[in-house]
């Protein structure tokens, strides 16, 4: 049977390209050149006129009162970590499905990484699967706001004070999203941001870190900046490293600081139009959107296929949406089967010294594995800034491939196969 897919030789949906990522223009190139004049490129002395600059113009956009810059968002929250005094055989609760940094991380501050199960309305953590995996050892929670939802915030806040544990949040996708009138990132003790080349405030590489408290930031800051004391009194001496931001970053992040108002409103409006455009296709259901989150930030744009109404599972449909001409992904793999989640590989004491934690053969995480192996899709930002037909591109798409698969169900094995 004939198909028009043109993952299968028929003329694409969407032949224009979506928005370029990331925008660029005379003001970065002044940027920067104002930097390499001053001859401070780097991050030394620790903050530079541009990083500090950037850490008061992001604490306006986020809130809190205290941030420190760093060279990315992986480091961030090992530094929040090391900042909390948690280090050796302490167990951090994290998401089963995340990038792999979240899991990482607590390795590199010697700690274990707990690997827990999801919200299938949100794809963050289930604050019940995060009860449920407490133990003695248990020093921290990691949540991470996923593409474009946040975790239940207030109900991990009462898990982290009923059991005394340090609420880091990874936020790298999270730029300026609100939850009950705060900023993401600052209602944990720690915040942490990532500026990589993919993220909607973005230096190509770089780190923020919020944190609740002074004597917090200034222990972080210590950390990246090789262990010097940032203490008025010049006492507070760590065992740290050079995690430093840098000038050059620093002055694209503020650069990037002037374009993202206008970016994250229109981001965030065809957002709320792709909501109602999706609802109205069978078989895709629209992740709900909890009134506390006052304000998205669309990363990415989350939402779920039912395999049995397209005839295929999330792999196969993102595979002939992005020959469509849409730019899409079927999300992450569980941590436990993440290819870059190698944690035996590491040649780190954590794994070996405590093997019973990293045995993951017997790991079963039903909604995660679900949501990553047949029905989680993930839409690109660069949808959200191509206007309303960016929006109607990827719905008359996804009706493009449902029917396509409804009128050939060999279709779904022959796209398994290239």
């Amino acid at each position: 049977m004939q198909t028009d897919l043109a993952l299968l030789g028929g003329e694409k949906t969407r032949v224009a390209a979506y928005p370029a990522w990331p925008p660029h223009d005379e003001r970065d190139l002044e940027a920067l050149a104002e930097v390499i004049q001053s001859g401070n490129w780097g991050g030394f002395p620790y903050p530079g006129e541009q990083t500090r600059r950037f850490l008061d113009a992001f604490i306006a956009l986020q809130g809190g009162q205290y941030a420190v810059a760093v060279m990315n968002g992986t480091l961030t929250m090992e530094v929040a970590l090391r900042a909390a005094d948690i280090g050796w055989g302490d167990e951090v609760i994290v998401p089963a499905y995340t990038f792999q940094a979240t899991a990482s991380a607590p390795m590199m501050a010697g700690a274990v990484p707990v690997l827990v199960d999801i919200d299938p309305d949100t794809f963050c953590i289930d604050s019940a699967a995060i009860e449920a995996a407490i133990t003695p050892r248990t020093r921290a929670i990691i949540p991470v706001h996923v593409a474009s939802q946040m975790a239940d915030m207030d109900a991990i806040s009462a898990i982290a004070a009923r059991h005394d544990l340090i609420v880091i949040e990874d936020a790298a996708h999270a730029h300026g999203a609100v939850w009950n009138g705060r900023g993401a990132g600052t209602l944990g003790d720690f915040g942490s941001f990532s500026m990589q080349s993919t993220k909607i405030l973005t230096a190509g590489e770089g780190g923020a870190l919020l944190c609740r408290t002074q004597e917090q930031a200034w222990r972080a800051a210590s950390i990246i900046d090789c262990g010097r004391p940032h203490d008025p009194a010049g006492q507070l001496y760590t065992q740290g490293g050079n995690y430093r931001m840098t000038e050059l970053q620093a002055a694209l992040l503020n650069v990037g600081l002037e374009r993202f108002p206008a970016q994250f409103a229109m981001r965030e409006e065809q957002a709320a139009y792709m909501d109602e455009a999706l609802s109205e296709v069978p078989g895709v259901r629209v992740l709900p959107r909890d009134e506390r989150h006052q304000r998205r930030a669309i990363y990415c744009y989350t939402f779920a296929i039912e395999p049995e109404a397209f005839g295929a599972k999330n792999q196969h449909v993102a595979r002939a949406l992005t020959a469509e001409g849409i730019p899409c992904w079927p999300g992450y793999e569980p941590m436990y089967r993440y290819e870059l989640f190698r944690p035996t590989e590491s040649r780190l004491p954590v794994p070996s010294a405590f093997p019973e934690r990293f045995d993951y053969s017997r790991l079963h995480l039903p909604v995660a594995e679900r949501i990553s192996g047949e029905t989680g899709m993930w839409l690109g930002e660069a949808v959200f800034r191509a206007g309303q037909r960016g929006v109607e591109d990827v719905v008359a798409s996804l009706r493009k491939v449902q029917s396509a698969l409804a009128r050939d169900p060999a279709l779904a094995e022959r796209i398994a196969a290239l």
